[in-house]
């Protein structure tokens, strides 16, 4: 089993960028794969990105490509999620997520272990 907590959510402007951060316990953080999700007011969970166990491959979404980069740090037990050229769309609660599926679908019920969520706010 794994705890998840998220970190580094706030408030920023268009165009600008943060850094979430989602620190896991557990010896065994570097047998999962992890994903990020996020969830916006009145909307459905969407799937933003995935990381392999070892961070030798990741997965995003359309919406996210070539804006957001998931890395990792097996020896900080650490996942992260950098996300640059943030837009009002953005805006939502970021989940990080962890699964022993090495090769998960994009749906949430491929996870089995979630964080509480931090909450990313971008301003137009």
């Amino acid at each position: 089993q794994v705890q998840l907590v998220e970190s580094g959510g706030g408030l920023v402007q268009a165009g600008g960028s943060l850094r979430l951060s989602c620190a896991a316990s557990g010896r065994t953080f570097s047998s999962y794969t992890m994903g990020w999700f996020r969830q916006a007011p009145g909307k459905e969970r969407e799937f933003v990105g995935r990381i392999s166990w070892n961070g030798g491959s990741t997965y995003y979404a359309d919406s996210v490509k070539g804006r957001f980069t998931i890395s990792r740090d097996n020896d900080k037990n650490t996942v992260y999620l950098q996300m640059n050229t943030l837009k009002p769309e953005d805006t939502a609660v970021y989940y990080c997520a962890a699964t022993t599926s090495a090769w998960p679908t994009p749906n949430s019920y491929d996870y089995n272990y979630w964080g509480q969520g931090t909450q990313v706010t971008v301003s137009s």
